[in-house]
């Protein structure tokens, strides 16, 4: 069954076919957020043909269709988290079809939607993550030793090493950390200028670390990039960026390496960044930048994460906790 609603048969819409089209094109949405968004729609307009054997008029739509929507994904025993982000995707389009005259008003807004379980963000110590950015070195000594299995070369451990120190050192996304370019580097000013969501550019501190570690992968090269070429290399014939997934994969053997758990994602990385900017007293609008985060209140769930060990430390070192 496909994902693109605009090609499976009985659902056929234009509007979904012009949204998604306008995330790819005009707000350069990730491949992450265009899936997600493709999904949802996917889902509502089976939902709306199997249920009223029609497509949605969106602008004649009103809250009550999308109440039968949410008790749907509740049957299903859809997660609250997939559900907000189902509904996220919806307000998303309704604002598209308001700004193309498609609706006069959204009919999802203020929906009571089932309330998010607070979860706090996974993090590594510093010390994890210190054995994780020594971990492809350690992978490199140890093919050199058993000599088993398939050799693991010295550029891709060295490229690694980079990769996740740069992640580290300015809290990128995964796919931000695959997008650099090398004019995106400012050797002098120790910035990187970074690509995000939505096209949105912000430029961010890196550390000595990650840029000595850029400087010995590069090394590895004949001519070091320059322009618009990509900053880390796949292992492939033709010169191309490393992808995410090609990341992801890796990083579940470095973790695995350092004795932490493979199950961890790149993401927990930036998670690591901004915990420790903050346990070092960064204030929360800083880090909110670094980020990129648009709004202040996804940065601040990072807040509890610091409270709650300050909670800890209080607890097991005040004799009247």
């Amino acid at each position: 069954m496909t994902d693109d609603p605009s090609s499976e048969p009985g659902l056929a819409e234009p509007w979904t076919h012009q949204f998604l089209a306008h995330l790819a094109t005009d707000r350069g949405a990730s491949v992450y957020t265009q899936r997600n968004y493709r999904q949802a729609l996917t889902e509502f307009l089976r939902w709306h043909h199997n249920e009223r054997a029609a497509m949605p008029a969106w602008e004649k739509l009103e809250r009550d269709d999308f109440r039968g929507f949410v008790r749907f994904l509740g049957r299903n025993r859809l997660s609250r988290a997939a559900m907000q982000l189902r509904f996220s995707a919806l307000r998303t389009f309704y604002q598209f079809l308001i700004r193309r005259g498609a609706a006069q008003a959204s009919p999802i807004k203020n929906l009571s939607l089932p309330k998010l379980e607070r979860r706090l963000p996974k993090f590594l110590t510093r010390d994890q993550m210190e054995a994780l950015l020594i971990a492809p070195f350690e992978l490199l000594k140890n093919s050199k030793v058993k000599k088993a299995g398939r050799p693991v070369s010295q550029v891709a451990a060295l490229r690694d090493v980079a990769v996740l120190e740069t992640i580290y050192s300015c809290g990128l996304r995964v796919s931000e950390v695959c997008g650099l370019r090398a004019d995106d580097i400012d050797w002098g000013g120790q910035t990187v200028r970074v690509r995000g969501k939505g096209k949105k550019e912000r430029h961010v501190p890196v550390g000595k670390p990650a840029l000595m570690a850029i400087q010995d992968y590069w090394n590895t090269f004949k001519q070091p990039p320059v322009g618009a070429s990509p900053v880390f290399l796949a292992e492939t014939r033709k010169p191309a960026p490393l992808r995410p997934l090609q990341l992801s994969r890796r990083l579940k053997k470095y973790l695995a390496l350092a004795g932490l758990d493979p199950g961890l994602t790149p993401h927990k990385l930036r998670h690591s960044y901004a915990t420790h900017l903050l346990d070092a007293g960064a204030d929360l609008r800083s880090v909110q930048e670094l980020l990129g985060h648009a709004h202040l209140v996804t940065t601040q769930v990072y807040t509890h994460v610091t409270t709650e060990r300050l909670k800890k430390a209080y607890d097991a070192a005040h004799p009247r906790a």
